[in-house]
């Protein structure tokens, strides 16, 4: 079997056509969709890219392989085993598809790009074809990737992870590609007046300070690293000019990956490859307040694509159960006919693909590691995130929830409103920790993150200084006394 995972960095699920969008970002992916299965609620189980990659290719939650940030304590991914011997029960992906018979191929830099060196674990041939760490384009990619993919590809029983990084901000794609969309119309939220009331927010990517962690550029930090994006997002424009570097770094990606069809077309095994496309995260365009990057853990972030096109298997269309990315791992195993680890937290879900009824969970526990630490139970009609650490942003309730039939967007938190829906999430989250706890024997690794807080790409002075610097020095108070307030874990959220 020839199976070809591709790996789109900060690709949101609801930016592609598959999905619905209505922009044309993903002609290639959609032709795939269409002779597969698009699940339209998959959701990484961490976030953002090291935690998302460890859950996904370990096949357990953060909570239980350590990996749930990306510094500190909360990245040292735990031990498989001791000395030479490896546990047979927590394997990793690749390890566990290359003695089940697959030659395992990566062509990826996330290992350098994240210091991630258990990654190369299992896998016969890792290509790690520039030292831009995650910096090259879709077509360094492919100069790479198509030659060998000619040389080889006919062969049978291979497993092959191709990682572009275009969707990644900031956006590094040729200009004509943005002028692509500059004449279509941009999704309609965030609306002007929801701008309007972000102006008063501050912190990593929100709309007035859009670039913090960048000063040593050009703008230094106050303006704009390539010229198609804005300067900061006070306006609808301003706001249509950064999703159109968003869509047209999809876009990019997706021409591609359409190169890579045609490769395996002319090869003359298409047909009987087995595609996977998905993600490690999304990004979040006006939710919570943030732009062009994943800080926390809601919806924008975690629902990442999931589509799979299986030779032979009859489910066409989309499915909207509720699945984790990590479920890949003992799908895998299952269409496989390999046996799946007992150590693995996700579950198959083949029978989708077998056109079987199949329910999904009845929710999914999310966490986040960057710029916040947040967790989050998401169920098919609510969202509950809670705040366990708020980073720099100007977030004072602990709880958010939402109605997400009803406010997809995320504006209003329901959390007093409706104490009999959070006291049911908050049930369901505290039997889920305790479940890990047990499962894992550690403490809790995001908890042990609290006291340092999420302050890798951007500290509270340079926070502080910013602030004094953009006229906004009366903040400065606020901003000192919420972080007093998480000098320990809170449990009472």
């Amino acid at each position: 079997m020839r199976i070809l995972y591709i790996d789109l960095d900060c690709c949101r699920a609801d930016h592609l056509g598959a999905n619905g969008y209505f922009r044309p970002t993903s002609p290639n992916i959609d032709r795939i969709a269409a002779e597969g299965v698009s699940f339209t609620r998959c959701y990484c189980a961490n976030s953002p890219c090291l935690p998302s990659r460890a859950s996904l290719f370990s096949g357990r939650f953060g909570f239980n392989n350590g990996v749930v940030t990306h510094h500190g304590a909360g990245e040292q991914f735990r031990p498989l085993s001791y000395g030479h011997w490896r546990d047979p029960e927590r394997p990793l992906l690749q390890d566990h598809l290359w003695h089940g018979g697959l030659k395992t191929v990566s062509f990826s830099c996330f290992a350098d790009r994240h210091n991630a060196w258990w990654f190369s674990a299992g896998w016969e041939e890792l290509h790690c074809f520039t030292q831009k760490r995650g910096q090259e384009r879709a077509d360094e990619v492919n100069a790479a990737f198509l030659p060998w993919l000619r040389d080889h590809g006919a062969e049978d029983n291979w497993f092959i992870h191709l990682h572009y990084w275009d969707i990644h901000s900031h956006y590094r794609t040729p200009a004509e590609w943005v002028e692509r969309f500059r004449d279509l119309p941009a999704p309609e939220w965030p609306d002007q007046a929801t701008i309007d009331r972000q102006q008063s927010m501050y912190g990593p990517r929100t709309c007035t300070d859009l670039y913090t962690g960048y000063e040593g550029n050009a703008g230094g930090g106050y303006a704009r690293p390539v010229p198609y994006m804005p300067d900061a997002i006070r306006t609808r424009d301003d706001f249509k000019m950064l999703i159109d570097g968003y869509d047209a770094s999809i876009a990019y990606a997706d021409y591609h990956v359409g190169q890579v069809l045609e490769a395996l077309a002319g090869l003359g095994v298409l047909d009987d490859t087995a595609i996977i496309v998905s993600a490690d995260h999304g990004d979040s365009f006006g939710e919570q307040g943030q732009y062009m990057d994943h800080g926390i853990a809601n919806e924008a972030v975690h629902n990442i694509p999931m589509i799979v096109r299986w030779p032979g298997l009859p489910a066409r269309g989309r499915s909207d159960a509720l699945i984790y990315g990590m479920d890949l791992a003992p799908t895998l195993c299952d269409l496989l006919s390999l046996r799946t680890p007992a150590g693995w937290d996700g579950r198959s879900f083949a029978p989708a693909l077998r056109g079987e009824a199949f329910a999904g969970h009845d929710a999914l526990v999310m966490d986040h590691g960057i710029y916040t630490l947040s967790r989050a139970v998401r169920t098919r009609d609510w969202l509950m995130i809670q705040m366990l650490h708020p980073g720099l942003y100007s977030y004072d309730d602990p709880v958010f929830l939402y109605d997400m039939r009803a406010d997809p967007h995320q504006q209003t938190n329901l959390a007093a409103a409706r104490p009999d829906v959070l006291g049911t999430l908050m049930a369901q989250l505290e039997t889920w920790r305790q479940e890990q706890l047990r499962k894992s024997g550690r403490p809790d690794p995001l908890e042990a993150m609290i006291p340092d807080g999420p302050f890798l790409y951007y500290t509270p002075e340079q926070m502080v200084e910013r602030l004094e610097r953009t006229g906004r020095a009366d903040r400065v108070p606020e901003l000192r006394a919420r972080l007093a307030r998480y000098g320990r874990v809170r449990h009472d959220a």
